[in-house]
């Protein structure tokens, strides 16, 4: 081993135990037993800060005949190696794959800590682009807000397997579905199927109690990806955000704001009214008591009403 291995060796490992410390401190939530060998960590979903340490999305593991499979990374490295001790207290097998769903900052900088224990990592084709092109803006985000401690380790790992499309795999001896219904929340969106439970790791496709912030989002996609989903036979739907889903119909309260928004939007601008006061009015009261309401509507507002002025 050279000077510079060794050295590597060691900060990485100076790094796993600074992140088994700090995820003691932190409140890393316990995952939690969904189904038979499919297991989720659930988020606080609200915004990310410094007093959630960023702990704000869903993700989850599920454990095969030889083999343990990971759908999403959390926000930071240290995440990313708690998640690797918690798995371990649940199995002896290995992490065999990880599925990175998008690319949204809160579900990709854990994966730079399976990296280090070299895991494959897999997303959507255009997700791993996006990952390569802007993921680095999204880190720069994440250090300003929850300091440079608490990322450490962190950085930009893109995906080194892709799918172009719906695909079926067999990981850790379970056969999954990677679900791709074209561009909807994100252009590279995957949904994992746990075909032997009929459990759904749903990514960005779906929040409960969140109202999603439109970042990469083609909405007519959106609506029709949700669609697809409600006709499948799930029994849980684990979303990106907030308490886990029971059957299909559920999913679809994503879909309800997502027209109630755009349709508040189309008719403010037809009325004539400006952006700024358009960002203050329109509302989706239904969903006013969502986590993110406050701080992602406006911001969602401003986002179609730009898609409008460039028809």
């Amino acid at each position: 081993m050279t000077v510079r291995s060794l050295r590597a060796l060691v900060c990485t490992l100076l790094l796993a135990a600074s992140a088994l410390a700090h995820a003691a401190m932190s409140g890393m939530p316990a995952p939690v037993a969904i189904a038979p060998g499919v297991y989720a960590f659930i988020g606080d979903s609200d915004a990310v800060a410094p007093a959630n340490h960023g702990i704000v999305a869903n993700n989850g593991f599920i454990v095969g005949q030889d083999g343990v499979t990971v759908v999403d990374t959390g926000s930071s490295y240290r995440y990313g190696r708690a998640m690797i001790e918690a798995i371990r207290k649940v199995t002896p097998l290995p992490v065999k794959l990880v599925i990175i769903t998008h690319q949204a900052p809160e579900f990709v900088f854990g994966a730079a800590a399976f990296r280090d224990d070299d895991v494959p990592i897999l997303a959507h084709a255009r997700a791993a682009q996006l990952i390569r092109e802007r993921c680095s803006i999204c880190l720069a985000n994440l250090r300003k807000t929850l300091g440079e401690d608490e990322m450490a380790g962190s950085r930009v790992t893109v995906p080194d397997q892709t799918v172009n499309g719906t695909t079926e795999i067999d990981s850790g001896g379970r056969k999954l579905q990677l679900l791709h219904f074209g561009p909807a929340s994100t252009p590279g969106d995957l949904a994992v199927l746990d075909t032997q439970t009929g459990v759904l790791f749903a990514g960005g496709l779906v929040s409960n109690g969140r109202i999603p912030e439109l970042r990469n989002e083609q909405i007519s996609g959106w609506l029709a990806a949700l669609e697809n989903l409600r006709g499948l036979d799930l029994k849980t739907v684990i979303p990106g955000f907030g308490a886990p889903l029971h059957g299909s119909d559920d999913i679809m309260q994503t879909g309800v704001y997502l027209r109630a928004l755009e349709a508040a939007v189309k008719r403010a601008y037809a009325s004539g009214i400006g952006l700024t006061e358009a960002m203050h009015t329109v509302q989706v009261p239904a969903f006013k008591h969502d986590k993110l309401y406050a701080i992602a509507q406006p911001q969602n507002v401003q986002r179609i009403w730009l898609q409008l002025e460039k028809q």
